[in-house]
């Protein structure tokens, strides 16, 4: 029985990555065109793009993983039915029902996978990428030109000098117009620091102007810091379940829990289907199993989006004992009927 096991694993594990290769390299060619959009606003250099792929890896393999699994292990009985051993394996006195708790040890594999992915994972990546594009983004919005007007720096003008070798602006001059009140900053020097995503000017040996109608100030100064005028909207959290049980953004979270806990169990729900499907008689059904995986797998993924906005969270209990109900009625007039 061990080796009959190990038999029919190694044929799932052999059609799983003849087809999860393929999906993989798809999805992420999307997805590298989808993060070239990026560049339309900020400047990505090629290990950037390589970081905010990383970030979104999590996101790639719980999409393709499960759907991976699901085609994998009907075609893999596809096979067996073809090559005559399914037949030869239930002449044995082997029950349909074996090779269900054959394949749910896989599949109670990825879905704890699948699971720690949406929920630990995916919170942390999606926090990581979404700073990093805030931080580029609020560097995009202070690209410095030396000798040149039109730079500005929030609510300030600015005039910058020089470019020296360190980095640094020569001859700086800032000025903000308020409804009662200007201000003038004249300074010798001057340099952009960017500390966590703040953006702060700190100005060197200059003086400072203000005036209106009703009095005129002077100061000088060796430093002064113009700052937080471009801080970054940078997302933090400290847990995983702080993220789920953040106000921010609940609905979206809300819709994410419910999608992405089905999915997560999708390789387990399906196994009644998986053998229903996969078990066939070698002159019938070698051409309808993939139009009934497509249709399984829009069904499953249709019904896990359209019924959230009716169920709410009523919809995974709904989806789950639906589905298991529909799969295992199939199951017994495919399968057990005949074996």
């Amino acid at each position: 029985m061990n080796r009959l096991r190990y038999y029919i694993t190694a044929n799932l594990s052999t059609l799983f990555i003849s087809i999860f290769l393929p999906l993989f390299a798809i999805a992420s060619v999307i997805l590298f065109i989808k993060l070239a959009t990026y560049t339309a606003v900020i400047q990505l250099s090629v290990w950037e793009m390589t970081k905010l792929y990383i970030f979104r890896l999590p996101e790639i393999l719980f999409y393709t993983l499960p759907v991976t699994f699901f085609i994998a292990a009907a075609l893999s009985l596809l096979k067996l039915s073809n090559d005559n051993e399914i037949v030869v394996i239930f002449a044995l006195g082997i029950k349909p029902s074996y090779i269900i708790k054959t394949l749910l040890k896989p599949a109670l594999l990825l879905s704890m996978v699948l699971m720690l992915d949406f929920f630990i994972l995916f919170p942390h990546a999606t926090v990581l990428s979404s700073n990093f594009v805030s931080y580029k983004k609020s560097e995009a919005k202070f690209n410095l030109a030396a000798s040149e007007f039109g730079n500005s720096f929030g609510d300030w003008l600015l005039y910058l000098g020089k470019k020296e070798s360190d980095g640094s602006f020569s001859k700086v001059f800032l000025f903000n117009k308020k409804e009662k009140e200007e201000i003038l900053i004249a300074a010798k020097r001057a340099k952009l620091l960017n500390d966590s995503g703040i953006l702060r000017l700190k100005l060197f040996q200059g003086e400072g102007y203000s005036y209106s109608k009703e009095k005129f100030t002077q100061i000088n100064f060796e430093t002064m810091l113009i700052n937080d005028t471009m801080k970054t909207n940078m997302r933090t959290y400290k847990k995983p379940l702080d993220f789920w049980l953040s106000n921010n953004r609940a609905k979206e979270k809300k819709q994410m829990l419910i999608t992405d806990f089905l999915l997560s169990i999708f390789p387990i729900i399906n196994l009644f289907l998986v053998v229903s499907l996969g078990i066939v008689h070698a002159r019938h059904g070698k051409s309808q199993i993939y139009f009934y995986l497509f249709v399984s797998i829009v069904l499953y993924y249709g019904a896990t989006i359209g019924l959230q906005s009716l169920l709410g969270f009523y919809t995974i209990p709904t989806v789950i004992f639906s589905w298991l109900i529909v799969t295992y009625t199939i199951y017994r007039k495919t399968i057990l009927s005949r074996f």
